[in-house]
């Protein structure tokens, strides 16, 4: 019963996830802009896995200061969120993980790096597309379907802006958004 209940779980989620991402790439997307404080989201992000990040002994750096941007913060949120989910899944035990956000030209730029597994460099601009896997022996412990990136992707864009990943095998990834508009300080 309890396999039979996580499979149901994991089912769940990437129906929710294929909708999401449906809804994004249809153009289906609303925009809900509003003007908030970047490193808020970052920081309610990193909350969401700090029980993970003290079981693997990750040790996470938040970098940058208060950064205004007017855009949707849950659809933010939710590209922070899988920026990092990925990180920590890829981050060794004792890992590190820098988040970095700063005025870029007239918008802001997220960084997400991590010392983890990396990513072999014919496989980087495929990182992006939908149910692509760097890592051929993901499972069920592993999780994920594939689509993660492929929604930081289809968000960013619908804000104007653009993802790119860096990565050396056995080194690490940064994955780096960089999104258009009026980033102020307060």
């Amino acid at each position: 019963l309890m396999s039979c209940h996580e499979e149901i779980g994991r089912i769940t989620k990437l129906v929710k996830d294929l909708e999401n991402l449906a809804r994004i790439e249809g153009d289906i997307i609303n925009l809900h802009k509003e003007r908030f404080d970047i490193m808020e989201i970052i920081k309610k992000a990193y909350s969401s896995f700090e029980i993970e990040l003290n079981r693997k002994n990750q040790k996470v750096s938040l970098m940058g200061s208060s950064t205004f941007i007017t855009a949707d913060k849950g659809r933010l949120y939710q590209v922070v969120y899988n920026l990092l989910s990925n990180a920590v899944k890829y981050t060794p035990e004792g890992g590190k993980i820098t988040i970095t956000a700063e005025k870029y030209q007239n918008g802001i730029k997220i960084s997400v790096r991590d010392n983890g597994a990396g990513i072999p460099e014919e496989e980087l601009p495929l990182v992006f597309e939908r149910f692509y896997r760097a890592d051929k022996s993901r499972n069920r412990k592993t999780g994920g379907a594939g689509i993660g990136l492929a929604i930081v992707k289809s968000i960013t864009e619908a804000h104007g802006g653009s993802v790119t990943a860096e990565s050396r095998l056995g080194e690490g990834s940064c994955f780096t958004v960089t999104l258009p508009g009026q980033a102020e300080k307060p």
